[in-house]
This record gives structure tokens, C-alpha cells and sequence, in this order.
């Protein structure tokens, strides 16, 4: 290393300054997306390259508040109304299997589903159980940021494709609380691999804010094109062309003088920056507004359905890791955290779970992202996982709701090589409790990477140097893949 206050060091630092200052970074705005795409610093070692695995990308649908099992995926018709609740259930496309009245899209393509009623652990905590769910690594209170997203991890540990950052959150800006919590992050393996999300920081991220309408409309136009691919009027591509031969020429000159390591992360950072402003189908690939009437409705024109179509188009264009976001909304609340205490101004959960923007347009958006992606030749390279922290307990409690319930819940895949037309694991005659083997989180960690071709066992650097396992538990879900 050279002397940082020599004159040669000087003169690069100004001619850094010079090319892109404060106020252009602050106008051209996509250089905040180079966070997701630095490259590993040698001082860390470099990450161990996987084998393909049969999913080429994943689509992590993350329903964060608790979605309610016995009122979706695994009716109880013979116990007791306050346990069953007043749905009715219906058939499914696999003999003998049901679902509630308000999932009749996905009981139409349940014999594309690997769908586990035994999904369970032992935490009733909201944070906890994210952050358990979201890495598959269990925290105490105090490690609520310190372990990696499983998106981190596959972005890590593969990088970017087609100029696509490696973990994509759509929109990835709710947030639990109060107060809010972003949980969408790096962990140990830094910031550059927490997920670039397309809501970037939210206006307002305490959803509690505010008083929600009793019955909000479902129906939303929601704008995802990220604001740091809207490039200024002044700000012409052809000028950022010109800026980008500039600063290539001038780092020629540096790497001369100055530490390679130190300008790698630079290169990393200017040039994804520069190539997602400059590439029309990364910029294309964000823009729900090119599909058709039918393709929209058939996923709904809810905030969910939007979302869903936004991960269907991003994986076409590349993207190896997407999660979608829906839990936590200024519009709705935090309506998956279904306890109905007045605060939440909610109807019975049964009257909720109809509402287009809860269980009934799940099954909507789901079934429209499943067949779409079928249909586009899609769906065998893609992984798809639908997930939340816990499921919601049996009894409808005095205020028409259900509660916190982590001993059992349903989740499903479907794509990427998974088995489906089954259903794995079972719960008793309340939903309860499962009554075969159970799977928490740490399981289906371990069974996204091998289907991504990741050995749970890897080991790789944290930012001290030190090498840590992917996953410290956690076995393949027997009969996913």
C-alpha cells in the first residue's frame, strides 16, 4: 500500500471524486444496487463455486406474520366450529386431500405441490421465528441481524446472472414490529449480500401507523420499478457511457499505485451500477406494465399478484434468487397476524381469509405464478417455496382470531425438481400438533440449497476470516426432491 496521504494517493482519490461526486452518485441513484453486487474480498477468501443443482433459481414467497394452516391448507371438517372455523372444505386434483373454499386455484393445481402439514418448531415469537425461517439458523433477541438471509447465502455463494443481482426482494420492504425491524439482511456475510429490494426504504416502515379502513379495496396498481434504475433527464445514458470509458481509464491508472483488493470492490460496485443504467433488458425485466390484460389478471391485480409476476418476470430475465414480500402493509396492517384485538380492525378470520388481499388472493397470485410459469417452460428450473414463521392455533380465540402457533403449519414447493403431487407429514384431528415427523426451518433451508446444488456443510467467511458452516442443522425434507 501506498502512502494514503502522498500525492499520488491524493490525486486518485480526486480524480474518483471528480468522476462520479456526491451529488451524481445522489442523482443517478442505481449505485445503491451495487451493494448487492460486490464481489468477495480476497481477505476473506474466495467463496467455494457450487455444483448446478436442478433448480437453476428460486422464488422464496414469504408471507411474514403467521398464515393460518387450519384455514387454508389443512381443514379440520369434523372438529368442533371454534376450531374448524365456518369454512367449508373442498377437493383438491390429489384424491382424498382438501383445502378451505377460499383456495380453489391451488386445489386445482394441487398435483403440482409438495405440500408439508408437518412444518414446525418450537417458538411463538414473530422476530425470532422469522429470522429463524428467513436463514434457518435459530437467534436469540440479541442476533436478530446477525445471521444471513438464505438469499444472501446463494448470492454469495453464486453472484450475480445477466446482470440481475444475486437476491432480489420484491418488494422487500416490510418490516415486523412495532417498532419495525428490517430482517432482510446480510448477516455475517456483509451488506453487499443483503438483497437489493425494489421498494428500496420504505416512506413509512411502522405499518401500525395510520388508521387502516375496515374493508380496504384489494385492487392496486403497485409501481415496482425500483427508483434507482430511473436514470435523470440530464442524466443521459449516452453520458453515462461516457462517464463509464472515463473511470475505466483512470482506474487503470490507480491500480498501478493502489491496493488491488480495495479497488476490486470499487470495480464491482461502479460497473453493476453502470451496467444495470445501461442494459435495456435488466431495465425491461422490472416492468410489470409490459405484460398483457390476461396475463395480470390471471394473477390478480392485487399487491400480491403484481408481485408474484414481478418474480415470474425476473426470474425469465435471469435471477437466480427472489423473494417475494407481502405481510406487512400500510393499507392493510399486518393482516396475516390475525389475534383480532380491536387495534387491528378486523373481521372473523374466516370473513377475513375471503378478502382479496388475504388468503383468497393468495391462492389467486399463487396458482397464476404456478401456471405461468409452467406454461412458459419455467416451472422445472425454478424452485418455488411458500413460507411463513409459524401457522396460527386451533382455537378461534374470544375475538374471532387465532393466535400465535409454532408447533404446526403448512408450507409447500412445487418446481425445481421437487416431487410434487403429495402431500408429506400430517397433524392431528385440530391441527394441533403434527403427528409424523416434523420440519422447522432449518429444513427447509437445507432443502432450498441442495436443490440449488449448495451442501448445507459448506463452509465459508464470514467478514472477521472465519469460516462458518451454511447451516449449523437441518436435514433435506425426505421426499421434496
Amino acid at each position: 500500500m501506498i502512502d494514503p496521504n502522498s500525492s499520488n494517493s491524493r490525486l486518485i482519490r480526486e480524480g474518483m471524486c471528480g468522476l462520479l461526486n456526491r451529488r451524481d452518485a445522489l442523482r443517478v441513484g442505481s449505485l445503491t444496487i451495487a451493494a448487492s453486487l460486490l464481489p468477495a474480498s480476497r481477505g476473506q477468501a474466495e467463496p467455494i463455486i457450487p455444483t448446478e443443482g436442478r433448480a437453476k433459481s428460486v422464488i422464496y414467497l414469504w408471507m411474514g406474520g403467521g398464515v393460518t394452516h387450519i384455514d387454508s391448507f389443512d381443514p379440520k371438517p369434523e372438529a368442533p366450529e371454534q376450531i374448524r372455523g365456518t369454512l367449508d372444505p373442498i377437493d383438491t386434483t390429489l384424491p382424498g386431500v382438501h383445502f378451505t373454499e377460499v383456495m380453489p386455484n391451488l386445489a386445482k393445481l394441487a398435483h403440482k405441490l409438495a405440500l408439508v402439514r408437518s412444518f414446525s418448531h418450537d417458538s411463538n415469537d414473530h422476530l425470532l421465528s422469522q429470522v429463524y425461517t428467513l436463514s434457518g439458523r435459530k437467534v436469540n433477541p440479541q442476533q436478530l441481524f446477525s445471521e444471513p438471509n438464505i438469499g444472501s447465502v446463494i448470492s454469495h455463494l453464486y453472484g450475480p446472472r445477466n446482470g440481475l443481482p444475486g437476491y432480489i426482494a420484491v418488494p422487500g420492504c416490510t418490516r415486523p414490529g412495532p417498532p419495525p425491524y428490517a430482517l432482510f439482511v446480510g448477516g455475517w456475510l456483509g451488506n453487499q449480500h443483503a438483497p437489493f429490494c425494489v421498494g428500496g426504504q420504505p416512506a413509512q416502515p411502522d405499518f401500525t401507523v395510520g388508521k387502516k379502513e375496515y374493508n380496504p379495496s384489494p385492487i392496486v396498481d403497485e409501481d415496482l420499478n425500483p427508483q434507482e434504475l430511473s436514470s435523470p433527464g440530464e442524466l443521459t445514458l449516452g453520458r453515462l457511457d461516457r462517464r463509464s470509458r472515463l473511470r475505466e481509464s483512470l482506474e487503470h491508472s490507480a491500480r498501478v499505485a493502489e491496493d488491488a483488493l480495495r479497488l476490486r470492490a470499487m470495480d464491482g460496485q461502479y460497473d453493476s451500477a453502470f451496467n444495470l443504467l445501461l442494459s435495456p433488458q435488466v431495465r425491461g425485466a422490472f416492468d410489470v406494465r409490459k405484460e398483457s390484460d390476461a396475463t395480470r389478471d390471471a394473477y390478480g391485480r392485487t399487491k400480491l399478484g403484481g408481485r408474484c409476476l414481478l418474480a415470474r418476470r425476473l426470474v425469465e430475465a435471469g435471477a437466480r434468487f427472489v423473494m417475494v414480500d407481502y405481510g406487512y402493509d400500510n393499507d392493510y396492517g399486518n393482516f396475516w397476524d390475525n389475534h383480532n384485538a380491536p387495534s387491528q380492525n378486523f373481521p372473523h378470520i374466516c370473513d377475513m381469509a375471503k378478502r382479496g388481499y388475504h388468503l383468497a388472493g393468495m391462492d389467486k397470485a399463487f396458482a397464476g405464478l404456478i401456471a405461468d410459469l409452467d406454461q412458459r417452460g419455467l416451472l422445472d428450473s425454478t424452485l418455488v417455496v411458500f413460507l411463513t414463521e409459524f401457522g396460527r392455533t386451533p382455537k378461534i380465540n374470544k375475538e374471532g382470531g387465532r393466535d400465535h402457533w409454532g408447533a404446526a403449519g403448512s408450507i409447500f414447493f412445487t418446481g425445481g425438481g421437487s416431487n410434487v403431487g403429495q402431500v408429506i407429514g400430517a397433524t392431528d384431528k385440530e391441527a394441533a400438533y403434527v403427528t409424523t415427523r416434523g420440519y422447522g426451518p432449518a429444513d427447509i433451508a437445507a432443502t432450498i440449497y441442495h436443490a440449488i446444488g449448495i451442501d448445507p456443510e459448506t463452509r465459508v467467511r464470514d467478514l472477521q476470516g472465519r469460516p462458518v458452516s451454511v447451516l449449523d442443522h437441518g436435514d433435506l425434507i425426505d421426499g421434496v426432491l
